[in-house]
This record gives C-alpha cells, sequence and structure tokens, in this order.
C-alpha cells in the first residue's frame, strides 16, 4: 500500500498526517481521498501531488512502498 501523507491545509481537511492506500494509479488515489475525505475535494486540485518527489500524471502506477505527499498551495513572506 502506497503511503500518502497530508500536509498543512490538506492535513486539516483529513484530520490525518499521513494514511496507507491501496489504489493502483494516482488518478484513482485522487477519486478515493476526495471521496473519503469530503473537506480535502476543494483543495485537492490546486495541491501537488508528487509520487517519490516528483511530480507526475494521474496514469502512474502506485506501488507498495511509494511515498505520496499532498502538498496545497503555501502562501509565503
Amino acid at each position: 500500500m502506497a503511503r500518502v501523507r497530508y500536509f498543512a491545509a490538506a492535513a486539516e481537511a483529513t484530520g490525518l498526517e499521513a494514511e496507507h492506500r491501496g489504489e493502483r494509479t494516482l488518478g484513482e488515489l485522487r477519486s478515493a481521498v476526495s471521496s473519503d475525505h469530503p473537506g480535502l475535494g476543494g483543495i485537492l486540485p490546486r495541491c501537488a501531488v508528487l509520487v517519490g518527489g516528483a511530480r507526475v500524471d494521474d496514469a502512474t502506477p502506485l506501488g507498495t512502498d511509494d511515498l505520496v505527499d499532498v502538498l496545497p498551495p503555501f502562501a509565503g513572506g
């Protein structure tokens, strides 16, 4: 199962810092976490979603050892 880590507003929306997921592709994972965590649905399209530290497309397969990071936009200053 891939490990998904949520940061900042994504962690607030899910109530989790991390969870293990069994979806087979990044697209399936996006859809499933939006369904399982409705509060995440509004911000997920604006989030950077990285697999192994890289931006990839939704067709990317997820392996059991993959690390997925969900990073909302950050304001800086």
